[in-house]
């Protein structure tokens, strides 16, 4: 009904209806092509393969939810990795609040299990070295980091976005991003630096 009162006429309706959805194909369409890119920066920010799956499932779940809300034009990736990232953020206060109960696995083992398997001190000494600066060792040292911390280092290092793009992204100032990302490169070379030496 119009502000009149008077009923749409049903063209106009029919048109209306296929219009909007023409544009929510068109908003699918675009948010899926930079499902890897968004993807790429989830795994980043969780420590398995399948949080990063679960996150970007949320993150489009939340984004086909609200697709109204995107402005046509503007930064499709920025809006996605601000969902993505206020969803981790969600997520990360959830998982402090909780207790870890998982049981040790095998797995969780696996860095004693080799060095007891090396021969020698040399060799122990060497396995140690490499096994410290892994790039399970970075991955490790990058999720101790504190929340902001990380989504910044994430954003600026990995994901190569610019100062303004990651507090597009984050919704904080540029200041802010720049201060994180100093303090975050500083803490993760200083937990590197430990890791290698112990």
């Amino acid at each position: 009904m119009s502000e009149s009162g008077a009923a749409e006429p049903e063209a106009d309706v029919g048109r209306r209806i296929a219009s909007e959805a023409r544009e929510r194909v068109r908003f699918e369409e675009e948010a899926l092509d930079l499902a890897d890119q968004v993807y790429r920066v989830a795994r980043r920010m969780v420590g398995t393969r399948e949080e990063a799956e679960e996150l970007v499932q949320d993150t489009y779940a939340r984004a086909f939810r609200s697709w109204r809300s995107f402005t046509p034009g503007t930064n499709m990736r920025a809006w996605l990795l601000r969902i993505l990232t206020n969803l981790n953020t969600d997520r990360g206060r959830k998982l402090q609040r909780t207790p870890d109960s998982r049981p040790l696995e095998e797995s969780d083992y696996y860095l004693a299990n080799k060095l007891a398997a090396a021969d020698g001190e040399q060799a122990l000494e060497q396995e140690r070295v490499v096994e410290r600066l892994s790039q399970g060792g970075v991955v490790d040292a990058l999720a101790a980091l504190p929340h902001d911390f990380r989504d910044v280092v994430v954003l600026v290092d990995l994901g190569e976005f610019s100062y303004a793009d990651a507090a597009q992204i984050l919704d904080v100032p540029i200041g802010t991003v720049m201060s994180r990302l100093h303090r975050g490169r500083r803490i993760l070379k200083q937990t590197l630096a430990e890791e290698s030496l112990t």
